[in-house]
């Protein structure tokens, strides 16, 4: 059987069959409806006709032959007819054409029927189905429904209604499957919209819904994720964000698994990368170095637009050209005009700080020339002040230090001549320098300069007429006696207090003060050290005690001469009760005197003495220990451990206990590897050998 393909521009017949159950009906009638495995042949109009015509050369043959046989019997046949030969080739051939002619027509396939031609109200069952067939293979949307649409209005009684119902069930599978085909492709709404052309009335519409809530609930996670990566992102959290682009391989979604996938993780790579340009470019403007934040600033701005973090980066360039904003304030507040300019014309226009950066300059300029301290600078920075507009922001602040620097004026005149004046250094014209200072009133601009300058020139003043009481007081204490520097002292005393000189002159009076207790505690300090010479500590002591307690210029000289004679009372004293304790020969006893001997100072003339008697009370002990130890290696160990180290005797009492503490706790022999026993042989082996 032959097929016609279908074109896609015909359309179902639903729309033509205004009665399809009737009109079914009447078609059965004539039996037209034929098997579901047999295709149709074509309409009955066209049989009739071929039949008719069959029927009219069959006529046409039949009276031919007729009118020859009367011909035949009024005259004589010629004489070509009455050869045998041609009526033997005449039945020969005649019959095998007929025969041919019958098998080609019996082996002659029906006709397949042409779709897109067929008038459907009258087309049967098995028409229709076999074009919903031939529609429904191309595997499209469309033809799919219209393969649906040809067979769903089949009645329910009808013979295949069984076998239409599962092709409809198949072809909304299909359908579903394109659908979710375009879901599978990242086209929800598509996925959806061809879900839903299935029609309600057919069993397989109740899987649209949930088919749908499916794809919909997938996408949202899905998109959730997505969105939650991206913000991540935005926060710079890189850990995070590629930890959410990792669910994304588990969404039952080829494009948000794959595509989408991929997307993000070049999002997060290169936005990572922008990350650690942008996180530089902050450590540098951190750094409150020019140079430093202009090349944050050139960093952020290499971030491109396509990036996540473009946003960031276009607020951060503002900020940066700010901290230079800063900067160039923090030099201009130390009145270093200079750099403070010099910084902020280097701001790049695209940190967007033109109009401030405009007017910080203006303000910059003028009060350098302002800090130039002439009048001449002041009515500049003023002329430059005022070309600053009403409607700039700083306008109010220059119009205030217009009106400073007017009244500046008029005190830098009066300084200027002041300053004239003091540069004479004779005690009148400084007088007149402060005269004139004092005109400047305290709340003026240059107010605090100009009382800074009576306050030089006081000094000047107060230093020219107290020099000379210093002079002679120097001269006078050249000669150090007690007399001299007597007289010394009360010429400096002659400065009062609060006047210039009078640090220096209390500083030199201390000095010479100094001087005279020197030369008359000496004598009682060299009188102390000549008892202790002696041997008499005592008296020295108690002589130069005096001295240590008065406070005077020899007081701490003394002091430390009593600590050391006290000292070496103390070691004597200790090596005299050392002796004592030794002689009693106890184990304690020379413990006692050992510790006793020690304390005698490293700077003492007994100590040889005492390191003597260290080392024998420690041989003594040591024989002590190995006596008792004898009976008692117990009370022999503790004896000779209070043989003290550095002693002559402590290594052999080290020995000695080692010795005592082997025997006391002997290390276990190590005891032979036991020889492995014999094997017993088999008993196989055993019952062999009997």
């Amino acid at each position: 059987m032959t097929e016609r393909d279908i074109p896609d521009s015909w359309s179902s017949a639903s729309g033509r069959e205004p009665d399809q159950n009737k009109r079914l009906s009447r078609t059965e009638q004539f039996g037209e409806t034929q098997p579901f495995d047999v295709p149709a042949t074509g309409s009955t109009s066209k049989s009739v006709k071929r039949r008719k015509k069959n029927h009219t050369k069959g006529s046409s043959i039949k009276s031919h032959s007729e009118e020859t046989a009367q011909l035949s019997s009024s005259r004589k046949w010629p004489g070509w007819m009455k050869s045998w030969t041609l009526w033997l080739v005449l039945l020969m051939l005649i019959p095998g054409s007929v025969g041919f002619l019958a098998m080609a027509m019996l082996l002659k396939l029906p006709t397949a029927p042409n779709c897109p031609s067929i008038f459907w109200p009258l087309a049967s069952a098995s028409v229709r189905l076999h074009c919903a067939q031939l529609a429904a293979s191309k595997q499209t949307v469309n033809d799919l429904l219209q393969a649906i649409a040809l067979v769903k209005q089949l009645p329910q009684n009808h013979p295949l209604h069984g076998e239409i119902d599962r092709f409809i069930e198949e072809w909304s599978r299909d359908i579903l499957k394109l659908a979710d085909q375009s879901f599978q492709t990242g086209n929800l709404e598509e996925a959806i919209a061809t879900a839903q052309k299935i029609p309600e009335d057919v069993a397989a519409y109740k899987l649209v819904n949930e088919q749908v809530d499916k794809w919909q609930s997938i996408w949202s996670k899905a998109e959730a994720t997505y969105n939650g990566a991206i913000a991540e992102v935005k926060e710079r959290r890189w850990q995070s964000a590629f930890m959410l682009s990792a669910k994304m391989l588990r969404v039952d979604n080829q494009y948000w698994a794959g595509t989408k996938y991929d997307q993000l993780n070049r999002i997060i790579a290169t936005a990572r990368e922008d990350g650690d340009k942008l996180g530089k470019a902050e450590s540098l403007a951190n750094s409150k170095v020019v140079d430093k934040i202009l090349k944050a600033i050139e960093l952020a701005e290499s971030i491109g637009q396509e990036s996540y973090l473009y946003q960031q980066a276009q607020e951060a360039v503002p900020a940066f050209g700010r901290k230079m904003l800063e900067l160039a304030q923090a030099k201009l507040d130390k009145q270093d005009a200079d750099e403070a300019l010099n910084i902020a014309r280097q701001i790049p226009e695209s940190t967007k700080l033109q109009g401030e950066t405009d007017d910080f300059i203006a303000i910059a300029d003028a009060k350098r020339s302002a800090w130039i301290g002439n009048v001449s600078g002041l009515e500049a920075a003023i002329a430059q002040a005022q070309q600053i507009d009403p409607s700039r922001p700083v306008y109010n602040e220059a119009q205030q230090l217009i009106a400073r620097w007017q009244l500046e004026i008029e005190d830098v005149a009066n300084l200027e001549k002041a300053r004239i004046l003091a540069s004479q250094g004779t005690v009148p014209n400084l007088t007149a320098a402060i005269a004139q200072v004092q005109l400047i009133p305290a709340s003026n601009p240059r107010g605090a300069e100009a009382r800074q300058e009576i306050g030089r020139w006081n000094a000047q003043v107060e230093t020219i007429e107290d020099q000379p009481y210093l002079d002679r007081a120097e001269q006078i204490a050249i000669f150090e006696d007690i007399n001299s520097l007597q007289a010394a002292i009360a010429q400096a005393s002659e400065i009062r207090k609060g006047r210039a000189l009078y640090p220096e002159a209390r500083k030199k009076i201390r000095t010479w003060v100094g001087k005279i207790e020197r030369i008359q505690d000496q004598p009682y300090l060299d009188q102390a050290q000549e008892l202790a010479q002696s041997g008499n500590l005592t008296a020295a002591i108690n002589t130069a005690q005096q001295i240590a307690s008065s406070g005077r210029a020899l007081s701490q000289e003394a002091q430390a001469a009593i600590n050391e004679w006290e000292g070496q009372i103390r070691t004597r004293e200790n090596w005299k009760k050392a002796q004592e304790v030794g002689a009693a020969g106890t184990p304690e006893a020379l413990v006692e005197a050992i510790r006793l001997a020690d304390r005698v100072s490293n700077n003492s003339i007994l100590r040889m003495d005492a390191n003597q008697a260290i080392d024998q009370w420690s041989q003594q002990l040591l024989e002590i220990a190995r006596t008792q130890g004898q009976s008692d290696i117990a009370r022999g160990i503790d004896i000779a451990k209070s043989v003290p180290r550095g002693s002559a005797a402590y290594s052999a009492a080290q020995e000695q206990i080692k010795a005592w503490q082997d025997f006391l706790n002997p290390q276990p022999e190590p005891q032979p590897s036991p020889v492995p026993e014999s094997l017993p042989f088999p008993q196989s082996t055993t019952i062999n050998g009997q």
